[in-house]
């Protein structure tokens, strides 16, 4: 039997866990999916050891940077972005290969990619932590500008009390990367001018749980477009599995 999994410390509740193991069931196929919750990167070669019916892993906190020095091969997207979070596993003989790409950039570029239209060409994203930079290269890779906003002075970044109203209009994309607003502090939100706001406005948050946060339902009442992360999910899961079988 295959198996697949995931890696990341502590991994707590996992959307893969379930998403694949039910597709396993429901497409007769003959594979399992385990999340494997390890201490330190280090261990990575004692998963792959112990377990060599392995065909592929995903990678999460704190671990899609540091893993990659393990691999065989970076695709030039994720080496780029400088995070790796799927892993195809090839065995040829005793030799094993590790390919290591990333799903976040092409799940994100999918799911915001309809949204768009002609007066979408600057974006802020909110955060500047490892699914930042995908967002990042996702948005770039789609022809817009983009700034990083930051609660901290750091180059290359604004800081939210510096975003005007006239900002939200000229950057009227605005990704949310942190997880301000995620449950259970679901009453919390990005400090940002939210009345400036209006139908030109596109506001896309990572977050899935709630459905839709507040930094979501305050964009919506000024007649924002906006969407969650669920969707950027599975188009991540779908793209994991055509990483896995070399599509």
């Amino acid at each position: 039997m295959d198996k697949y999994g995931l890696i990341g410390f502590p991994l707590g509740h996992s959307f893969s866990i379930s998403y694949f193991n039910e597709k396993f069931a429901n497409e007769n196929i003959n594979a399992r999916y385990i999340n494997f919750e390890i201490p330190s990167i280090d261990e990575l070669p004692e998963v792959l050891a112990r377990n060599p019916e392995l065909r592929g892993l995903n990678v999460t906190i704190p671990y899609k940077e540091k893993v990659m020095e393990f691999l065989d091969y970076i695709s030039p997207e994720a080496r780029a972005i400088g995070a790796v979070n799927v892993i195809s596993v090839e065995h040829k003989g005793t030799k094993t290969t590790l390919k290591g790409f990333n799903s976040d950039v092409i799940g994100f570029t999918r799911s915001i990619e309809p949204m768009l239209e002609s007066c979408h060409k600057k974006a802020l994203i909110l955060g500047t932590g490892g699914a930042s930079k995908a967002i990042n290269y996702g948005l770039r890779s789609l022809g817009l500008e983009t700034v990083f906003v930051s609660r901290y002075e750091r180059p290359g970044t604004i800081q939210y009390d510096k975003i005007t109203p006239d900002v939200v209009k000229e950057y009227n994309v605005i990704v949310n990367c942190t997880p301000c607003g995620m449950y259970p502090h679901t009453n919390e939100c990005p400090n940002l001018p939210y009345d400036a706001m209006d139908e030109h406005n596109i506001l896309y948050d990572l977050i899935y749980n709630p459905d839709e946060t507040l930094f979501l339902e305050k964009g919506a009442a000024r007649g924002a477009t906006v969407k969650n992360g669920l969707e950027m999910l599975l188009l991540q899961a779908f793209a994991s599995w055509e990483f896995w079988h070399g599509k």
